[in-house]
């Protein structure tokens, strides 16, 4: 009896713990944007609501080369080499800097386009740059260890404050810790190997979660996400070809679907404590029936 009770007592704690501690993750979840004004050449950080840090910065040297829009945060790189002249990442002489934050403008995803540091400090507040957002090394490593993957740049030339230009772009309304495909059946074109975007981030998000490893979710259909989308193909029967289409596009929002139904199913075992008679001797119902589950 005592033994039961306590088991009891020791799985309710369990079950009582796990729900805090996801309650307690929610709450604490994070929300980030930069606003980069190119009127003023100033980058604002802000997390939460709450402006953090505004940086110095340096951008195009004329108006078209920096992309003005609503971008993400695709890669983080420390050290990139700077290809074009074959100079290694740390060099002194790279004019890159240390690290790379890049940007999915203008079709390109975070190879071209991007917030980095310099070796020409005194670049910085000018119109310097051949389309990036250069900042001084210091300041984009701090950047760098505070900025989360995926969260929303705005570019801009505006004269309106920053907290203005945010509420002007529903940038306080948005969640940018996570991947958002709205409508995954709505994609348009097929995904395959060599595809980038915001929708290969989504296929890999969800293979993921569906225990079929992509080697990490960074918009690149590589030869990881090839593998994983072929294994996912063969266990359900679908022609192997890597290719995804509307049917594994399909399957893949289905078996996502039917996983959180049963994630959300198990958080419905639950225990009553309720008084009933049993052979004219009062017992709670745990003790007749253990975990129940609610069907629904």
């Amino acid at each position: 009896m005592f033994r039961r009770s306590f088991l009891f007592f020791l799985i309710l704690i369990l079950f009582l713990s796990i729900n805090f501690i996801q309650s307690f993750a929610e709450s604490k979840r994070v929300s980030q944007f930069i606003i980069i004004n190119k009127s003023i050449n100033r980058l604002a950080f802000y997390e939460n609501g709450k402006l953090v840090r505004v940086f110095k910065v340096a951008t195009g040297k004329s108006q078209d080369l920096t992309p003005e829009g609503k971008f993400k945060i695709v890669t983080k790189i420390v050290n990139r080499p700077y290809y074009k002249n074959n100079i290694p990442g740390g060099d002194p002489r790279n004019p890159l800097g240390n690290r790379w934050l890049g940007l999915n403008a203008r079709g390109t995803w975070g190879t071209t386009y991007a917030i980095h540091g310099n070796n020409n400090p005194s670049s910085i507040g000018t119109y310097a740059s051949h389309g990036c957002v250069r900042m001084y090394d210091e300041e984009v490593e701090w950047l760098f260890d505070h900025v989360m993957k995926n969260t929303t740049v705005l570019i801009i030339s505006s004269k309106q404050s920053f907290q203005n230009i945010a509420v002007a772009n529903h940038l306080f309304d948005e969640d940018s810790g996570i991947v958002v495909v709205s409508k995954p059946s709505d994609i348009s074109t097929s995904l395959q190997l060599g595809s980038v975007g915001t929708e290969v981030e989504w296929l890999q998000d969800t293979l993921t979660k569906l225990g079929y490893s992509t080697n990490g979710v960074d918009g690149y259909f590589a030869e990881g996400t090839d593998q994983a989308v072929r294994a996912f193909q063969q266990d359900n029967n679908l022609d192997v070809d890597g290719v995804v289409a509307q049917g594994t596009i399909k399957l893949l929002i289905s078996k996502l679907q039917e996983k959180h139904r049963e994630t959300v199913s198990a958080y419905f075992y639950t225990f009553t404590l309720k008084k009933i008679k049993v052979n004219g001797e009062t017992r709670s119902d745990s003790q007749l029936n253990g975990v129940q589950k609610l069907n629904y």
